[in-house]
């Protein structure tokens, strides 16, 4: 029988931990830490994310606030609301909320998150330092994926693991992470040739190809672990990359919605609590 990894246990254990370490905050009369995010536009599945956010940082006190912009809104006007939040000294992490309108230069907006308050783990600084494996916080979605793999207990030692999707935010960061899980990994992408039929050949794949329900649970090998990273709003359903409506071949899977959607948010939370502690002690 196949196994429903649920996200949303996962995101509990974390936040456990993370309520047990703001009790030592409060005996050391610590002001908790502070979460800006800016959200540009009207994306469904970024409302969505955004919307939980907010609620996992009331649930943990933490301070937050949602700074939303318009569609339309320029470059210029994005950079000018990160350069306050970076000078802001209440301000432990920031958050761009991706994807960014078209007319936006996504990488140049990017950039201007001070590395000392990228909570996603996106600036060149510290993907740099993600390679290096001296990074200070961890990419929320691929870390949230290394978490359930722990919480399930699903060994990765020597494991060949397929990871479909090469973003910045997705693919190349869990590549790194399961490397350094001493994984065995193969990464592919929408050019890649046979996909369907190659990806049979893995006991683990993770799916972060932006598509919609592109895959099915039949496209896998019998008894593999599925990770489905895709959020899509179809209809005023959440659906991920994969149709999950016949998994009975598969080992384990992750649901979408309550899979890798609320262990990223818990590790926005966890990465915004690391920020914030560095910079209390200084």
């Amino acid at each position: 029988m196949s196994e429903r990894m649920s996200g949303t246990l996962v995101s509990q254990k974390i936040q456990t931990e993370i309520a047990a370490e703001l009790q030592i905050w409060i005996q050391k009369k610590w002001m908790m830490p502070k979460l800006s995010v800016i959200l540009v536009g009207e994306d469904p599945a970024s409302q969505v994310y955004v919307g939980h956010k907010e609620k996992m940082c009331q649930a943990l006190g933490f301070s937050s606030e949602v700074i939303r912009l318009n569609a339309e809104v320029s470059e210029s006007e994005i950079i000018s609301e990160i350069q306050k939040l970076n000078l802001d000294t209440h301000v432990d992490g920031i958050l761009i909320q991706l994807p960014l309108p078209s007319h936006i230069n996504e990488r140049l907006v990017l950039e201007t998150v001070s590395a000392d308050k990228d909570a996603d783990c996106l600036t060149e600084k510290n993907l740099g330092r993600l390679l290096t494996g001296t990074a200070k916080v961890l990419p929320c979605t691929p870390s949230g994926v290394i978490e359930i793999f722990k919480f399930y207990k699903i060994n990765l030692l020597g494991k060949n693991i397929a990871v479909i999707g090469r973003s910045l935010i997705v693919g190349l960061p869990l590549f790194q992470l399961l490397t350094k899980e001493n994984a065995t990994v193969t990464l592919f992408h929408s050019k890649s040739e046979n996909l369907k039929q190659q990806i049979k050949n893995f006991d683990i794949v993770c799916v972060a190809i932006g598509k919609p329900e592109f895959f099915k649970a039949t496209d896998f090998k019998v008894d593999a672990v599925v990770i489905d990273v895709g959020i899509h709003r179809i209809e005023n359903k959440l659906t991920g990359d994969v149709n999950f409506t016949e998994f009975k071949n598969l080992k384990a899977y992750t649901p979408v919605p309550g899979g890798v959607g609320p262990t990223t948010i818990a590790i926005l939370m966890k990465n915004t609590l690391a920020l914030a502690k560095e910079r209390r002690q200084k």
